[in-house]
């Protein structure tokens, strides 16, 4: 008779599904480990990754909170349970939930960004700003931080400083359209005919880029 595979080995094997993109047989094997120890830490966090990569984002959230009561000490389930939280738009569980896994291991600077992301849906712009600079004070070339932090200094009444970011963002991708549109807005918004032409310039980029919004401004300003 042939022995059955061991908790480890299930979640080994479903952790090689997720390497490979097979969430659903991932969440197989990784319910089968479960059956065995209900209480696997492990396989709890990856069954809700997996589920996180399907977008459940609210199945995922339970078994996140129940990985969590398996090892409270880990971040790994705070950081991926705020992800999710931060999908649904729950924007004060996630930065809740970042704040604990930052708490836990300071030194992943992933979370910075996602609360920062979390933050800006509260419009905590001056908190979020906090967050997205740590985040660039470990890899400054994060073109999305810059465009986010762009939104946080509109928000915070930085226009000037918005435009700046958004140009950090575009010099590091310049196939964001809404970084351009975002750009030409604050131009012709905050500063007018002075800056009227390469507004334009930029909202024009912005469609060919695909950003449809822009189409408005450049009929009613640009033509």
């Amino acid at each position: 008779m042939g022995c059955s595979p061991s908790e480890e080995e299930l979640v080994k094997a479903g952790i090689q599904q997720m390497d490979s993109q097979n969430w659903g047989e991932a969440i197989s094997f990784f319910n089968r480990a479960l059956e065995i120890n209900p209480s696997n830490g492990t396989a709890l966090n990856a069954k809700g990754a997996a589920l996180f990569q399907e977008e459940r984002f609210e199945e995922a959230i339970p078994i996140f909170t129940a990985a969590i009561d398996a090892d409270s000490a880990s971040y790994k389930a705070w950081f991926n349970r705020g992800n999710a939280n931060l999908k649904l738009e729950n924007f004060k569980n996630a930065v809740s939930d970042y704040n604990m896994a930052t708490i836990l291991d300071p030194n992943q600077t992933d979370i910075y960004y996602n609360r920062g992301l979390a933050l800006l849906g509260l419009e905590e712009y001056e908190d979020a700003l906090l967050d997205f600079d740590k985040a660039l004070q470990a890899n400054p070339n994060q073109a999305l931080v810059y465009f986010n932090r762009g939104k946080a200094q509109l928000g915070n009444n930085d226009p000037a400083g918005a435009m700046q970011s958004l140009t950090e963002s575009i010099n590091l991708d310049g196939q964001n359209g809404a970084a351009f549109y975002l750009l030409g807005v604050t131009r012709m918004s905050a500063l007018g005919e002075a800056e009227k032409e390469e507004g334009c310039a930029d909202l024009k980029l912005a469609l060919q880029l695909g950003f449809t919004e822009a189409k408005t401004w450049i009929e009613d300003f640009c033509e």
